[in-house]
């Protein structure tokens, strides 16, 4: 059987980073850089995708890629209506609500209508696969403490879902066979319930609760937080940049930077060992309350994401749950390896593509 060729896009807010793998295997990779005050001139980011599909097309061209050779495009999933894990062929309702921003306006919204345009023009499939909305929360998981309020999911479900199915390909079980702790820690940590193939707990790793990261306050004092809202002190979207961009290491240290914070550490700056220190805790503790949802019966926990390359980081995490499963670690993510994956599932006939909305 000839191989699959599978173009993968992930818009990025000022670039576009594209793949294409045969399989499951990389033959070129790319990160087109946007200029600023090129992607400004659009009134808005679904204005983008001409321009971005045009650079997409120039870049391929230029590499002597051979597009009509391609199976089908991948593109990132945007903030669409929750939906459950899986790899979707884009459909008229999908391109309608990345259009209009359903949940909000992103640059991932350009990744399904960008592989729609390319592939409507090769007559090929196009899929998107585990957006940042997938939603498989478990009904107790909902319950805030308010009724006015409920718990959301949004998480790093593309990375979350590519490193539980890595790991159980690498064990020899299927991933729906599997109870796993899986934490993605980047600039947002998110620590997800994987439970017979389903994330039926997570924490909200955009402005919700959970531990802080670099970024990210997570979890705070909630009274407090509301006595600042209505201080007359600051604005509204002042209040969100503290929660997000300008929470976590940004706040306590003035870098997002782990690195930085590590040669800090190594110089002597006990403040940024303590910081870190306590972030590391914090995401320790989140684990710890995951594994109470699987009644402490965990397969494993896997870490993965950009701060999963600090070892000391990951010691310090690792001393404090390794009594509740053996933990693996997957350094980094590769978003256009899972889109791939995701697609490839589907070509091959592993699983069937889920249409939209569920």
């Amino acid at each position: 059987m000839e191989p699959y060729r599978i173009l993968v896009l992930n818009p990025g807010s000022t670039s576009t980073k594209i793949g294409i793998y045969e399989n499951e295997t990389l033959l070129f990779e790319k990160t087109i850089r946007h200029n600023t005050d090129e992607i400004e001139k659009f009134p808005s980011i679904i204005d983008q995708y001409a321009f971005r599909k045009e650079m997409i097309l120039q870049a391929l061209d230029e590499e002597q890629m051979n597009i009509s050779r391609l199976s089908a495009v991948c593109g990132r999933g945007g903030l669409l209506r929750p939906i459950e894990g899986g790899t979707y062929a884009v459909n008229d309702q999908m391109l309608e609500d990345l259009r209009a921003g359903y949940s909000g306006q992103h640059a991932s919204n350009l990744g399904g209508i960008i592989a729609n345009e390319i592939a409507k023009g090769l007559n090929i499939p196009a899929f998107i696969v585990d957006p940042v909305v997938v939603d498989e929360l478990q009904d107790l998981a909902r319950i805030s403490g308010t009724a006015k309020l409920e718990r959301r999911s949004i998480f790093h479900a593309l990375n979350q879902k590519a490193v539980a199915r890595r790991y159980a390909k690498e064990i020899g079980k299927p991933y729906d066979a599997l109870s796993l702790i899986v934490v993605h820690m980047g600039g947002g940590v998110t620590v997800g319930t994987h439970h017979n193939g389903r994330v039926i707990d997570v924490n909200n790793g955009l402005h919700g609760d959970g531990p802080f990261s670099p970024e990210r306050a997570g979890t705070v004092p909630i009274g407090d937080l509301v006595e600042m809202c209505y201080s007359g002190q600051y604005y509204q979207h002042e209040i969100m940049k503290m929660i997000v961009g300008q929470g976590g290491l940004v706040s306590y240290l003035g870098t997002n930077d782990a690195v930085t914070v590590e040669k800090r550490i190594e110089a002597g700056d006990t403040e940024a060992k303590l910081i870190y220190d306590a972030m590391a805790y914090q995401v320790a503790k989140e684990i710890g309350a995951q594994s109470a949802v699987l009644s402490g019966k965990v397969d494993a926990i896997l870490l993965t994401g950009g701060l999963a390359y600090g070892k000391a980081f990951v010691a310090e995490i690792a001393d404090r749950i390794s009594w509740i499963a053996d933990v693996v670690t997957y350094p980094g993510e590769d978003e256009l390896q899972a889109l791939a994956e995701g697609a490839y599932r589907v070509l091959s006939g592993e699983e069937q593509p889920k249409n939209y909305p569920n």
